[in-house]
């Protein structure tokens, strides 16, 4: 049975060649010149024949060590690439990140956060994917994805939890109604008011709810949706007034929508979720920080 090169004579000949004497090779390697000698007489009698004829203190290649180092030197360009990439790695240059966002933050602060996070690391990868809160949990716990942001609470094993600033809510407002002119809405104001609401399953519908009834404001719903982006298009449309978070209402804003704080505050509460078990990826946490600083940077706008 054939037995391996050894990597250190091959590497005493790839030096040779590179530098053209022994001694040259040497301080390549940083090793003795009867090191380097030794490990080519070495991989001449491991392999069967001549690699250099001597013409003074240079070493010539003979045809077969120039077909030798012909062969070698690519594999040996592919391991510097391998070491390039290995660093990239580790200083977040380089590599590929699974994201799992709820759709509520998907249509505009989470590609915002992505793109922050890219700006600096043109060669990473993304891969985002927008499903409700569980469905990311579910994935994330599973290392299916390596970052999820969510809406609290949430109750799953497996994870890790970091809350996030809680995100005030805002009332939506096609721009013709008379409550556009408002620059702060009540929630009295909603007063029967045609509303589009999110899903009753929702756990701020139910905040909601309990809001509205204990100001004794009874709002005419007409529309029910599990989407906040699709209640704010909707708004867009004419057909009502909804209520959802600041960072999902902003991109809507314009000519057909007004976007207003709310007088008696309330918000919705996000977390940044990870895998619970297992080293996290660096590239995971320095998303999350950029995605932080992306939030502010919006506040503050």
């Amino acid at each position: 049975m054939k037995s391996s090169l050894n990597m250190g004579q091959v590497e005493a000949f790839r030096s040779v060649m590179i530098a053209g004497t022994v001694v040259g090779a040497a301080r390549l390697m940083n090793i003795t010149q009867p090191g380097v000698s030794r490990s080519i007489g070495l991989l001449e009698l491991r392999i069967g024949y001549k690699l250099f004829d001597r013409h003074g203190r240079r070493l010539v290649p003979t045809p077969e060590g120039e077909a030798l180092y012909r062969e070698i030197e690519p594999l040996y360009g592919s391991l510097d690439r391998i070491a390039e990439i290995a660093q990239d790695i580790r200083f977040q240059r380089a590599g590929a990140l699974r994201i799992g966002t709820l759709p509520a933050l998907a249509q505009w602060l989470v590609p915002r956060g992505i793109a922050r996070f890219l700006s600096t690391r043109p060669k990473v990868s993304v891969f985002v994917e927008s499903l409700p809160s569980r469905q990311i949990a579910e994935r994330v716990s599973t290392r299916q994805f390596d970052v999820g942001i969510v809406e609290l609470p949430l109750f799953r094993s497996a994870i890790s939890i970091e809350p996030l600033e809680p995100m005030p809510f805002m009332a939506v407002i096609p721009a013709t109604h008379p409550l556009a002119e408002k620059p702060i809405i009540s929630l009295k104001d909603l007063d029967g008011e045609r509303m589009i609401m999110l899903a009753r399953q929702s756990f701020i519908r139910h905040q909601i709810d309990d809001m509205l009834s204990n100001l004794g404001v009874e709002p005419n719903v007409i529309l029910e949706t599990p989407s906040s982006s699709i209640a704010c298009a909707l708004v867009g449309a004419g057909a009502g007034i909804t209520l959802v978070g600041n960072h999902t209402a902003k991109p809507f804003a314009g000519p057909q929508v007004v976007v207003r704080p709310i007088k008696e505050a309330f918000s919705s509460n996000f977390a940044i979720i990870f895998p619970e078990a297992g080293t996290r990826l660096s590239l995971a946490n320095a998303f999350a920080e950029e995605f932080r600083e992306e939030i502010r940077c919006s506040d503050l706008s």
